[in-house]
């Protein structure tokens, strides 16, 4: 018997499929499981669902959000719901029906960009970052990681910005026009779509001057000699940084980190502030950030950086601050040291800076070498898949992969199941400050 008949010979189940990435691999997955047997079905919450699903087992939700959760549930009792697929955990639709699953006893399963981008993808079991299982104690992931190979790190899918915008206008522009056809669906973005298509038009046509600039910083900084440190932005839409960190928005965190630069980082030291390459430009984070350090004394000592190439600004640095950016993974790779004031899948004891904000100015500390080394191969191996959301290559071989861990029941392995999840999820900062650690 062949290892593929063996795997075709396990139990047929029933995934439910909720809002994916504006890309056809939700439907490219759904194919591959109905392939091996399963059932497949969507709820619609609005048309740019529909028209990146296109496929049968689709139903529509046209009522209010308070609605939601008991139709959500009576769904998955209905049509007998095993297991639950979606992206962006935190969005109020998504958080009701993984309560829902869970009440029932649906495994749920999140798609994402991948921890180790460009060319991978996430699936992770039960929750990404405050709510993900993957081990945090160092000694378990060097066992779990003991015997797996060193990751492919070959750039093996392309995809273009033009992809990926023509996908999201394909996606966005029909709910904005067509709204009429889903008149309860509630949006959760803080930017109507239009306004960040206007910004982002607006940022193409100074694409170059901003990276020439960039570029230009990038060569002073790395040529001078003297320390400095390096916080890449997220997007304030981020989820991440929104749920699963002491934060209420990015400001918040641009505000102390700064505040903490200003009284604890070495007098000669800058602190440079990179933008995130996707960033609209609707709000003006350079003057809140140049505000801010004029307030804690030290402008002079920031730098700003609209572009440029984050890898190698990484590598002249003395360490990392995020929230909880894969950015800090990437720095991690190159051996930097890497503080992280929010809940992230690779904030660990050995790997990251366990030290208060405070304290990691004056002594940053790198990472432990072996365990890095583990803990890359076991993500690779447990919690990534190759592939990406925008080309047709890498769409197709990220969803057979993720079909097929859904199908054999392997995601999170081997060994990268912790339950209950090890991590918790950080008290918001209060108006009177919060303690960094």
């Amino acid at each position: 018997m062949t290892a593929g008949t063996t795997i075709n010979r396990l139990a047929p189940r029933t995934f439910l499929f909720l809002q994916g990435p504006s890309s056809p691999i939700f439907a490219k997955i759904a194919a591959g499981l109905e392939e091996l047997g399963h059932t497949c079905l969507r709820i619609n919450l609005n048309v740019g669902d529909q028209i990146f699903w296109r496929r049968r087992g689709a139903d529509n939700y046209r009522g209010s959000m308070s609605a939601w959760p008991a139709y959500v549930d009576a769904f998955i009792r209905r049509h007998a719901v095993s297991d639950l697929v979606l992206l962006g955990e935190e969005r109020p639709y998504h958080k009701a029906a993984i309560a829902a699953a869970r009440e029932r006893g649906v495994a749920v399963f999140i798609v994402e960009m991948g921890y180790l981008r460009p060319d991978w993808l996430t699936l992770e079991r039960g929750g990404m970052s405050s709510n993900s299982h993957f081990p945090a104690e160092a000694d378990h992931i060097l066992r779990a990681a003991a015997d797996l190979p060193e990751p492919d790190w070959r750039r093996l899918y392309e995809q273009s910005f033009l992809a990926e915008a023509v996908y999201d206008l394909l996606y966005n522009l029909p709910n904005v026009f067509l709204w009429i056809l889903f008149p309860g669906y509630r949006r959760h973005g803080i930017f109507h779509p239009l306004e960040e298509y206007a910004g982002w038009l607006w940022r193409l046509t100074t694409q170059s001057r901003r990276q020439r600039a960039a570029d230009a910083l990038i060569r002073s900084l790395t040529s001078e000699g003297t320390g400095y440190f390096v916080y890449p932005l997220q997007l304030e839409t981020d989820y991440q940084l929104r749920a699963h960190s002491p934060f209420n928005s990015q400001k918040e965190a641009i505000r102390a980190i700064l505040a903490s630069f200003a009284r604890h980082a070495p007098a000669d030291s800058t602190l440079a502030i990179k933008t995130h390459p996707l960033d609209n430009g609707l709000i003006r984070w350079r003057k809140i950030i140049f505000e801010e350090a004029a307030k804690a004394g030290v402008a002079d000592r920031v730098a700003y950086l609209d572009g440029g190439n984050l890898d190698v600004l990484v590598q002249g640095s003395a360490g990392v601050v995020t929230v909880n950016s894969t950015a800090g993974l990437h720095a991690l790779r190159q051996g930097k040291p890497v503080k992280v004031l929010g809940s992230a899948v690779f904030d660990i004891a050995g790997l990251t800076d366990q030290q208060p904000l405070d304290l990691f100015w004056q002594g940053p500390q790198a990472p432990d070498p072996a365990l890095s080394v583990s803990l890359f191969r076991l993500m690779a191996a447990a919690i990534q898949v190759r592939g990406n959301f925008y080309s047709s290559a890498g769409t197709s071989a990220g969803a057979k992969a993720i079909a097929e861990r859904l199908h054999r029941r392997v995601v999170n392995e081997p060994g990268a199941f912790v339950d209950p999840p090890p991590r918790r999820k950080p008290a918001k900062i209060t108006p009177a400050g919060a303690d960094l650690t």
